[in-house]
């Protein structure tokens, strides 16, 4: 059964990507019969290279995608660097969760209304340092290179990259690896650069894949903060998609080939910066130099990278609640005049209905996923992992926008679009890998002794797996479950499309009201959106400690 659960979960992923895939070739050559395509031609290709905005939306989804990954991935190397063993790191690594429960979208609204021009960073600094009586004519959020859409991935992406990377370190054999450094007298972040980042980075090789992906093809996030003349390609394939005229449903199709074309070509472009950047490392580390100095600059950096994060989630999301409670409320005053909750009752009954909705579609595909990932652990039973499980980044590197407006149409022909099974079936796809990488380290990290005592006294493998393991891993099951159910929340693009706006979700009302610049509903529904998953999150750390307030070492475990 669990050899069956194995493959049926990597059928899972692939299939709806595959059939996605297919589903936009189609189109994007002018074939589909539905919108009275009969003939295969080049008019999308042609109506797509002559939109004007098209260099520049293949500039700023590449420049971005690979800025916000860079920094990313620099940021979450060098804090593991200069803090990991000592007691701030351990704080870091405990803060990972509340980080990874936010959606993407409430980070960006948050984000955005910390640096706006009428801001709290303006208003904190305003008139007494700035000058400022009234908001500066300044083009923060939405700005042209996209350095707003950067800064509100690397929020985001670091916390990913840095669970991943926890994940690794014990494989690494970092702890043994930096001592040994250490010894040879070299610096705490320069010896860890040289003996433990080559073997961590290539354990995190395809989530940083991943999150290269999805920085260059986010679309909730690049419509709060990324340029609008032009969008980045994703958002502009959304709006060819959303267009009253059903006919540029072919362009978009095109669009989204174009896309995956795009990312594939980054992927290699990085894949090729790889080996430049292992040829120049093995060059460092063989020259020699200990690096003690650079210490004194290195580690603030990284404290600082760790604490701006921190700061810019946690005063993001406060400017968000103090603005659904806003009523008069002048620049540059740090506070509201008034205070009123009349935003919040205006839309309780709204807020109860989709609420109700989003819980029940990420619940039911977190569990059904916990359910998967469970089967495709027990099937590798300490074995190691069968090549397919790779296809578990899958749904995660292929672009969401290259492949969704094919699965939307499968979805159409086969009249299941529009509907919440359809929407939590294709949340699945997304919930499941990430479920699976949550779920996948303490497994492995089990004591088999517990295991093996128990099939000494006789218990099949079954109940081994009933009565001894899962009991064991309450807690990580319980976080697993968080997990995939804030990765569901979060789902903005295969709500739209599969849910066919018909479907609505906590994220996809807050995107929606992006471009009415009404901050104050925005913060109503971007704290809604936030306090789902924070909800869940906490009742999942309570139940284990609950389940096992009489079991002193299960609670320590």
């Amino acid at each position: 059964m669990a050899r069956a659960g194995l493959w049926a979960a990597l059928t899972l992923l692939a299939l709806p990507v595959l059939a996605g895939l297919a589903g936009v070739i189609g189109p994007a050559f002018g074939y589909l019969p539905a919108l009275g395509g009969t003939g295969f031609g080049l008019d999308p290709w042609r109506g797509l290279l002559a939109w004007p905005g098209l260099a520049g939306a293949l500039r700023l989804s590449l420049v971005t995608g690979l800025a916000a990954t860079a920094v990313s991935l620099a940021l979450t190397l060098l804090i593991v660097a200069a803090w990991q063993g000592t007691r701030s790191f351990a704080w870091v690594t405990r803060a990972l969760a509340p980080l990874l429960a936010l959606p993407h979208a409430a980070a960006a609204f948050g984000l955005a209304f910390l640096i706006a021009p009428s801001g709290w960073i303006s208003r904190a600094f305003s008139p007494w340092a700035t000058g400022w009586e009234r908001p500066p004519d300044l083009l923060i959020v939405n700005d042209p290179w996209g350095l707003s859409l950067v800064a509100g991935l690397v929020v985001k992406e670091v916390p990913f990259l840095l669970l991943m990377t926890l994940a690794a370190l014990p494989q690494a054999d970092s702890l043994r690896s930096q001592m040994v450094a250490r010894a040879l007298g070299y610096g705490r972040v320069t010896g860890w650069l040289k003996t433990v980042a080559p073997r961590v980075y290539a354990q995190i090789r395809l989530p940083v894949y991943a999150v290269l992906a999805y920085s260059m093809s986010v679309v909730d996030v690049a419509l709060i903060l990324g340029p609008t003349r032009p969008p980045t390609l994703a958002v502009q394939i959304l709006d060819w998609m959303n267009h009253p005229d059903l006919g540029m449903r072919f362009q978009a199709a095109a669009g989204a080939l174009v896309q995956l074309m795009l990312v594939l070509a980054a992927l290699v472009l990085w894949r090729g910066a790889e080996r430049a950047v292992a040829r120049l490392g093995g060059t460092w580390a063989a020259a020699g130099g200990r690096g003690t100095a650079a210490d004194r600059v290195l580690r603030p950096l990284g404290a600082v990278g760790a604490i701006g994060i921190g700061l810019a989630v946690g005063l993001g999301l406060a400017g968000l609640l103090v603005w659904s409670l806003a009523g008069l409320w002048q620049f540059p005053a740090l506070l509201p005049e008034i205070w009123t909750a009349r935003h919040w009752i205006g839309q309780s009954a709204e807020l109860r209905r989709v609420m109700v909705v989003s819980g029940l579609i990420a619940l039911g595909a977190a569990v059904v996923a916990l359910a998967l990932a469970v089967a495709m652990l027990q099937a590798r039973n300490g074995a190691r992992a069968p090549y397919g499980l790779r296809l578990i980044y899958l749904p995660l590197i292929v672009p969401q926008i290259a492949f969704l407006p094919g699965l939307a149409t499968l979805a159409l022909v086969l009249g299941i679009d529009g509907t919440p099974l359809a929407v939590m079936a294709v949340h699945l796809v997304f919930v499941l890998p990430y479920v699976y990488l949550a779920l996948a380290d303490p497994w492995r990290a089990w004591d088999r002794r517990a295991g093996l005592s128990a099939a000494a006294l006789g218990a099949p493998p079954a109940r081994v797996l009933w009565a001894v393991r899962l009991p064991m891993l309450t807690r990580a099951l319980c976080i697993a479950l968080a997990v995939g159910f804030a990765t569901s929340v979060a789902q903005y693009l295969p709500t739209l499309l599969i849910g066919a706006g018909r479907v609505s979700t906590v994220t996809t009302e807050a995107v929606a009201l992006a471009a009415s610049g009404n901050r104050r509903l925005i913060g109503v529904w971007a704290v809604m959106q936030m306090a789902l998953p924070m909800a869940v999150f906490a009742a999942c750390l309570a139940l284990p400690a609950l389940l096992f307030r009489n079991r002193q070492g299960m609670r320590i475990g």
